[in-house]
C-alpha cells in the first residue's frame, strides 16, 4: 500500500517516505519458520503412527488450523501492518500513519519542532536503523521506533526545521 499522495497539500513536497526498518520482521519470520517446521514434524509423525484414519484426519485439521493461526497472528499481521505504516517526511511536516482495520496518524508542522534527536544502540548501528525523537511545541517528545537510515532521517529532518526557520524553503 502506498502513501496517500491526497492529505498532501497544494504544492507540499515529500522529502522522505519510510516504512518501519525491515528487522521488524525478523520475528515474524522466525515464528513462521519455527510453526512450519513444527507444523510439519507433527504431520509426519502423525503420518507413522498406527492410530486409525478418522483420528488422524482429525488430528491433521488440528495441526492445520493450529499452523494457520500461527502463521496470520504471528506473520501476516505484523507484514501488513509494517506495510500499512508510513513515516513521511514533506517540506512542511512530518506524518506518521499506521494500522490496518484502525488508522491513526499524527502530523507534526515542522515550524513547530524544537528539536531532533536520535538514539540506536549497536544492533540498530549495525542494521543502519534507531529511533527518532522529535519535541514539538507543546506536547511530550514523540518516538518513532525502526526508523531506516535514522541519522539521514535526522539531518534530513534538521534541515528542514532550518530552512523553514530562515524563510528560505517555507511555501505558503
Amino acid at each position: 500500500m502506498g502513501y496517500p499522495e491526497s492529505i498532501l497539500a497544494q504544492g507540499e513536497r515529500v522529502v522522505l517516505h519510510h516504512h518501519p526498518h525491515w528487522k521488524c520482521l525478523l520475528l515474524p519470520t522466525f515464528v513462521f519458520i519455527v510453526g512450519t517446521a513444527l507444523a510439519g514434524v507433527a504431520g509426519g509423525y502423525l503420518s507413522t503412527s498406527d492410530i486409525n484414519s478418522t483420528a488422524k484426519l482429525v488430528v491433521g485439521i488440528v495441526i492445520a488450523v493450529v499452523w494457520l493461526v500461527i502463521v496470520i497472528w504471528f506473520f501476516v499481521r505484523p507484514f501488513i501492518s509494517w506495510r500499512t505504516t508510513h513515516f513521511v517526511l514533506t517540506d512542511r511536516r512530518v506524518t506518521y500513519r499506521n494500522g490496518i482495520v484502525t488508522r491513526s496518524g499524527i502530523d507534526i508542522p515542522v515550524q513547530r519542532i524544537n528539536s531532533v534527536e536520535f538514539r540506536h544502540g549497536l544492533v540498530d548501528r549495525v542494521l543502519r536503523t534507531g529511533t527518532l525523537i522529535i519535541e514539538s511545541a507543546s506536547e511530550d517528545p514523540l518516538e518513532f521506533n525502526d526508523i531506516p537510515h535514522v541519522e539521514r532521517v535526522h539531518s534530513l529532518l534538521y534541515h528542514e526545521v532550518f530552512d523553514t526557520r530562515d524563510g528560505d524553503d517555507f511555501r505558503r
